[in-house]
């Protein structure tokens, strides 16, 4: 299995630190609103390399962070007037219902920056102790030029990233270049006691503490955004390697930018999307699907096109796969002698799969041999076909949909005549105050594809 490492900048083979264990870190959201299709990109990607991984048999301790404690975080709880704990356990819930949605599998471990604070505190103090950090009036830098690999990801010159600083120089800083560790507290926001006085974190420290205390000093991949390459990225190497004295990971990998209508994605340009307004026209296996139809390190456009497109191609798969299934009701007896070669011919679709997915997680190539391979059962599922060859073509559109975390089967419908029945329980257990009640209906009709919309005049639906 080869993948390409933005730390050499070429293809390498995966080697594990530890035989048939695999200790993966993916950046995660800063949790202040409903995650967008931006952020949505870099989890499926790392989601599909984690399942890959199960599927070629090694065990996986994924570990992804949420931000919970940030600039915007702290902006939107003085807006709404509510302390901003309340405002990322809020967004932490319902990023977490859109990744089911998506079909992500939850993280081995989804550590949160607030609860990390002690670690984080003692990672800053071993800096200071070894040199590579200062204190200054409650602040705490990281001083970039001690650490002598800095910029050896994203391939930046300290110098010439000094002479293109556009922004001021704060007069506290022994150098331009180096960044925040620990800021103190400001009027209204949330803070934690240190030795430097009260205040909070930084934020590229917190991935470097979580890092080190769920998965080891070394592990095998980080990954996240390629917006994140720097400074995150190459600040959390630097903080790292010289708090722990050990190369902080082997393999970083990086997805590419996800564009709309051919546009950077932006509020101001009118073009950004959550992942919950996608939800309200498509079933997000379709965003899934049309998030893996593109090589993870290449730009992706976004369009209602290409997304219609998605979705056809989702249907064409998931009629074989109904197809099968009913054949399967029917079918009976053991392997005849003239389908044996069928299920050799069968053995090349899952080579090639893997051929494409050994080669930096090809899943574009993955999913043309997924089409490829519906086109062969199509042609050899018969109405006389035997229970074990359907069974086994089965098992592998099963297994291949799997590592791409595609579900084949279509989501059951629920009749007009249900819905106004749950909505008029829902409005009854609201008016009696059973606010947990109300939301477990929500969240059935939202799993059967029906979006609720309380307005004005009242409760409307439709469906996704």
């Amino acid at each position: 299995m080869k993948l390409y490492n933005t730390l050499s900048k070429k293809k390498e083979e995966f080697v594990p630190i530890e035989e048939g264990k695999v200790k993966m870190y993916v950046c995660g959201p800063t949790v202040y609103n409903y995650i967008h299709i931006g952020n949505a990109r870099p989890m499926i990607v790392f989601d599909t390399v984690r399942r890959y991984f199960e599927y070629k048999g090694y065990e996986v301790n994924y570990v992804s962070n949420f931000t919970d404690v940030d600039d915007k975080i702290i902006n939107k709880s003085m807006e709404e007037g509510i302390p901003a704990s309340e405002v990322s356990e809020r967004y932490i819930k319902e990023c977490k219902k859109d990744m089911a949605d998506l079909n992500i599998k939850p993280a081995t471990k989804n550590p949160k920056a607030t609860e990390e604070i002690d670690g984080m505190i003692d990672m800053i103090e071993t800096l200071i102790e070894k040199g590579y950090a200062y204190p200054v009036e409650g602040t705490v830098y990281f001083r970039t030029r001690k650490f002598d690999g800095y910029g050896k990801l994203s391939k930046k010159n300290l110098d010439e990233l000094e002479a293109g600083k556009r922004i001021a120089i704060e007069e506290q800083k022994e150098d331009a270049m180096d960044f925040v560790l620990w800021k103190p507290k400001k009027e209204g926001e949330p803070y934690w006691e240190s030795p430097w006085g009260p205040g909070r974190p930084g934020w590229h420290i917190e991935c470097s503490v979580m890092s080190k205390k769920y998965l080891g000093d070394t592990i095998d991949i980080h990954a996240g955004g390629e917006d994140l390459v720097f400074p995150h990225h190459e600040n959390e190497i630097a903080q790292s390697e010289a708090a722990n004295g050990k190369n902080f990971a082997k393999y970083w990998l990086h997805n590419a930018f996800l564009n709309i209508n051919n546009k950077k994605m932006s509020k101001s340009l009118g073009n950004f999307f959550t992942v919950r307004e996608i939800r309200e026209k498509y079933d997000l296996q379709v965003l899934r699907f049309f998030m893996l139809s593109a090589h993870y390190r290449s730009p992706l456009n976004f369009s209602a096109d290409l997304m219609e497109s998605s979705k056809n191609g989702l249907e064409r798969i998931r009629t074989s796969a109904e197809r099968l299934k009913n054949l399967l009701e029917k079918a009976e007896g053991p392997l005849k002698e003239e389908e044996k070669q069928l299920l050799e011919s069968q053995k090349e679709f899952t080579a090639k799969f893997e051929t494409a997915m050994d080669d930096d997680f090809n899943t574009a190539d993955a999913i043309s041999v997924i089409f490829e391979f519906v086109k062969f059962i199509n042609i050899e599922a018969k109405e006389d076909s035997s229970k074990e060859l359907l069974e086994s073509f089965q098992k592998t559109l099963n297994n291949l949909a799997e590592v791409l975390g595609i579900i084949l089967e279509q989501k059951e419908e629920i009749l007009d005549e249900e819905i106004e029945k749950l909505i008029a329980e829902r409005q009854a257990a609201r008016k009696e105050k059973n606010f947990a009640r109300a939301d477990e209906i929500r969240d059935i009709l939202w799993e059967k594809g029906i979006i609720l919309k309380d307005t004005r005049e009242g409760v409307q639906w439709k469906r996704a």
